[in-house]
Order: C-alpha cells, then structure tokens, then sequence
C-alpha cells in the first residue's frame, strides 16, 4: 500500500489545494486525491490560485455530476478550473449545456463516426509502421516526440485536412492552450496566452474561408465551414479549435507515453503481452485509466444542492476530478495497479458520462491499439533510461520528454 507522506499527513485537511500544477508535474497529486477520498469525498478549498473550489473525488459521485446538466452546469462557468474574463474565455460545445450543446457536436462528430473510423484505421496502421520502423536502434531518443506526438499529430493534421508540413503547428497550439501560466515559462499569462493563440485563429479563419467555397468533404474544417457554426464569433471559434485540437492531440499523445512508462516500471505486465497479444483489447482501457490524460472538468451549480453529504450553495465552482475517481478503490479493484487483463477495463472516468463524452474515444482507442499491435509484432524491447519530465498543468496530465532506447 502507498504510504502518505509525512508532509501531507501533516497538513489539515481543509487546506489541501489539489490544483496546484506542480502537484501533477512531481506527480503527487495522486496521494492528495487518495487522502480526500477517504477523509473528504467532496471538499471545499476556500482558497487557490483558481479562487475557491470543490473536489469531487470518488467515482459514483463524479457520475453523478456529469449526468446531471440541469444542476451541474457547463454553460455557467466554463469547464476550466481557472477563472477568465469575458474576453479571455474559450467558448465551444463542451462548454454548453442543452440545447446549446447538441447540435455543434453533431456538426463534427461524423468525422470520429464508425464509418469514418473505418476509413482512418489503414492509414493509422501505415503512419504507425513508418514511424516505428523509422526510431533509432541501440540509442537514445525521446519517446515523447518522436512518437507520441508524431502519431497524433500526424492524425489531427489529416482530421483537419490541415497543411501536413506544418502540423506541428498543432502540437504547439495545444501546448499554449493547456500549459499552466508561470512568470518563466511559455505562457506568462492569460492574456499573453490568448496573443499566443491569435495566429491558431487566423491559420484556421483562412481554411474556414477556403472550404466555405469548395464542396462539403470528411474534414473537420469543412464539416464547421458549411454547416451553422460557420457564423462564429473569434471567441467561439478560438474555443471550438482548441476544443479539437486538444481533444485530439493531449490525450491520445499522453497516453502513449504513459501506457509505455507503466509497462516499462512493470515488466511482469508487459510479459503477459508477449504471451497472449489478444491482451490489447484491455491494455487500451487500462492505458487511458491509468493516465488519465485530461484529470478534470469543471461545473457550476444551478441551485443549492446535497452531494455525499454536503451542502453546495448555487453558483459555486465544483470540479470534478478524473483522476481520482479513475483511482477509487472502492468501484475499480486494486486501482492503484496496472493490470493488462484487467476485468471489465472500460469501467473508468477518462472519456467524461452524460452529453459530454468525448466523441473521439474510439479513434483514441484504435490509435493504441494499433500502435501496441505494431510494437508487439516487432517484438520491441524499449526501455524508458531516464526519469520522464511531465508537464506543468493542471488541466492536462502529460509528458514533455521521456528518454528510452529500443534494445531488441
């Protein structure tokens, strides 16, 4: 069993703040969110660098936030734990309750419909087998980007149609979107974060204009140009992107690199693999479980309401916590293990419940499926030489570098 540190032992439970970036950069966060499980479920932090706020932590509870729009509001406040002002804000369809909500995702969900999905699994496989043939042998790389975020953001280049040569374009517009604000670091502010995005806005402005005036085909961008949504303002059309973009790229890339660090740290699991390759099915669950890419959402109460036990006022700020519920014992058995074949493996928080499930899941899915397919076909013994750096962020959890070196 993990012990707590004495640290966190020592500290009242009324002043844990679980919202702190480098909580999730050192990756101690974890114990954080297994105290308020066991001594607060739902917590009240009166004072953050987000303002106050209440975790909610165990799994059930998170359900029952994400199925209930009508008391749990995206629209309200956003689902960004951070508090911006108008201008700053990235309005898009996650951040809508009904019916707001539901029509702009239909506009964009054909393009991860089962059809479509269909169609991407052969060019994933081709794009998988290229970059994997292409890694150096017997030396060090990083996993991160010439792997994680290759992948995916080969794949969002071709989900926009967007120039494939400056697909990395995409990488850095999802990094600015997502990264904590520090005084030394990319993103000083939130307001130099949205300078930071202005050439996002104007690149994807452009190709908005441009298939306005061709016919309707299967990208994104031409989904949004020739459908209600291609009357947005800045504000929303800055949201939708980054919507998108994250969604498309932070999480797949970040789970990448962390179902290989797991099996790395875990080479028992890993051997189960080599013996029986029929274990991807639940690998993949298991992969998305465990890293739980984006830890959190944010809803805002409608009225005064009860939640195990407490008392939440309307208006406030509640967040709900992925991460955690992905990690509670009491629902998912040993959740502090990485299990390959692990039973029932889809029962996890990473994809949201309720209206707001991600509609990209399955493309997220097949894209480690197969890349873990492709390693197991080659027989790829890749080992992690170097402590991976994680990101500074809050909303998203990831990987900035991860050193490994394929020795077979």
């Amino acid at each position: 069993m993990t012990q707590t540190s004495p640290r966190l032992a020592a500290l009242p439970i009324e002043q844990i703040d679980v919202s702190q970036p480098h909580l999730f950069q050192s990756n101690e966060v974890l114990d954080y969110f297994r105290r308020l499980r066991h001594e607060a479920p739902v917590h009240y932090c009166a004072d953050s660098a987000y303002g106050p706020y209440w975790s909610v932590t165990r799994f059930e509870d998170i359900v029952s936030v994400d199925t209930q729009p009508d008391q749990y509001s995206s629209q309200l406040g956003g689902i960004q734990i951070v508090e911006l002002e108008r201008e700053l804000k990235r309005i898009n369809f996650i951040s809508m309750d009904p019916p707001d909500h539901g029509w702009r995702r239909k506009v964009v969900s054909p393009a991860v419909a089962p059809a479509n999905l269909a169609k991407l699994e052969g060019i994933i496989r081709s794009r998988v087998t290229t970059i994997l043939d292409e890694l150096p042998r017997q030396e060090p790389f990083d996993w991160v980007d010439r792997v994680s975020i290759e992948l995916t953001t080969q794949m969002l280049a071709t989900l926009f149609d967007f120039p494939f040569e400056e697909r990395r374009k995409l990488t850095w517009w999802s990094e600015v979107a997502t990264l904590a604000t520090s005084p030394d670091g990319p993103v000083t502010s939130e307001a130099h974060r949205l300078e930071l995005l202005e050439p996002c806005v104007t690149t994807f402005s452009a190709l908005l204009a441009q298939r306005a005036n061709e016919p309707v085909q299967s990208d994104m961008i031409s989904m949004l140009a020739h459908s209600e949504m291609a009357a947005m303002d800045p504000q929303e059309l800055m949201g939708t992107l980054i919507l998108l973009i994250v969604g498309g790229n932070d999480t797949t890339r970040n789970s990448i690199s962390g179902g290989l660090l797991a099996l790395h740290e875990r080479p028992d699991e890993w051997q189960k693999l080599r013996e029986n390759l029929s274990l991807v099915d639940s690998l993949v669950p298991e992969i998305i479980r465990w890293q739980t890419p984006l830890p959190l959402m944010r809803r805002t109460t409608t009225s005064d309401v009860e939640l195990h036990g407490k008392r939440i006022p309307k208006g406030e700020k509640v967040i709900m916590w992925y991460l955690s519920g992905n990690r509670d014992e009491t629902v998912i058995p040993n959740a502090d293990e990485f299990i390959v074949d692990r039973k029932n493996p889809r029962r996890h928080l990473s994809f949201g419940f309720g209206i707001h499930r991600c509609m990209g899941n399955r493309l997220a899915e097949m894209q480690l499926r197969v890349l873990w397919e492709e390693i197991l076909a080659r027989e790829m013994s890749i080992e992690v030489i170097a402590p991976p750096k994680r990101t500074l962020a809050t909303a998203v959890r990831g990987f900035t570098e991860m050193v490994v070196q394929i020795n077979g």
